[in-house]
């Protein structure tokens, strides 16, 4: 389901400068929009208009085709999955009460409920019949977390808002909930707003990318061209200086792969990121590697020169890595 604003502005009382200020953005259904920006640039406060946590003081936002201001507040939360960083269970329930919490209040049946908190815990990665009975006090702040995201996908919401759902947890862990969530996504294909203050998390998790500054939006993109070009000296201090080595990070070696086979037989695997080729490389003091899938066939090769060109924003002839 597409989510829009139009020229939404969010003005605080007693504050001379606007937290949000005409912000024009459009997300496509089943996208993944990561809102990302200085402290206080207006992120959080661009999200929570969506679900009406805040109400905008002008312009619109639509989703799907319905104007949000027309409805019920509380009924418009009830169709938004929210997962927040501090997770919010209800420490007096139990996990399968969590869990059900919209299911119930949307007038689903006990059997209906039971099965489909049953698949979101299984979802997720957490065993039911281990997980149900217990209380969150009992569960690690990873679990709490995937208890969260289960949760916001009980009632199967097309939007997803997710304020820094990760940020509570070591970057071991946070690692590992980003590529679980993100396989989640692919799945699913939820309309997702995303918020962080991590930019390589942003570049990890987002279809596109929203950088604002000062209430305002300032560049968006996919991460490859917010990396490949950013629009203005902010944006290119914001995403830092090794954005060339990030870009190396956004694409697997089986999909830049290019005709032909390393001389003296080094392989690396398809599902490795680009970077990590360029690092083996590099290492092992080679000029390419041939690309082998999970049943060790060779794919094509992927050369050091290929890679260098592609962190520096051009392409080899004949090459795919670009």
């Amino acid at each position: 389901m597409t989510i829009r604003l139009e020229q939404v502005t969010k003005r605080f009382p007693g504050t001379a400068q606007p937290a949000v200020e005409s912000l024009d953005l459009t997300v496509e259904a089943g996208k993944l929009c990561v809102l990302i920006g200085p402290s206080g640039c207006g992120k959080t406060t661009t999200m929570r208009m969506i679900n009406r946590l805040i109400e905008p003081s002008a312009g619109r936002i639509l989703v799907g085709d319905r104007d949000i201001a027309q409805g019920d507040a509380v009924e418009l939360r009830r169709h938004i999955g929210y997962v927040i960083q501090q997770v919010g269970l209800f420490p007096h329930m139990t996990i399968a009460e969590n869990v059900a919490t919209v299911p119930r209040l949307l007038g689903w049946d006990v059997a209906r409920i039971r099965v489909r908190s049953e698949e979101m815990l299984a979802l997720v990665g957490l065993d039911p019949a281990q997980y149900l009975s217990r209380y969150p006090r009992h569960l690690s702040g990873g679990q709490r977390q995937r208890v969260g995201v289960a949760r916001a996908l009980a009632a199967d919401p097309p939007v997803m808002l997710m304020d820094e759902p990760f940020g509570a947890v070591d970057p071991i862990l946070r690692s590992r909930l980003q590529e679980e969530f993100l396989a989640i996504q692919k799945r699913l294909r939820k309309t997702v707003i995303f918020v962080t203050h991590d930019i390589d998390e942003a570049i990890r998790m987002g279809d596109v990318v929203a950088i604002m500054r000062d209430g305002k939006l300032v560049q968006y993109d996919t991460p490859d061209r917010l990396l490949a070009a950013p629009a203005d000296d902010f944006v290119a201090d914001f995403v830092g200086a090794d954005r060339a080595l990030r870009r190396l990070s956004l694409v697997s070696a089986a999909d830049a792969v290019e005709p032909g086979h390393a001389l003296d037989g080094f392989e690396l695997p398809g599902s490795l990121q680009l970077r990590g080729v360029l690092s083996a490389l590099l290492a092992e003091g080679r000029d390419a590697a041939t690309i082998v899938d999970e049943h060790g066939r060779p794919l094509g090769q992927i050369t050091l020169a290929a890679l260098r060109a592609r962190s520096a924003g051009r392409a080899t002839a004949g090459s795919d890595v670009a």
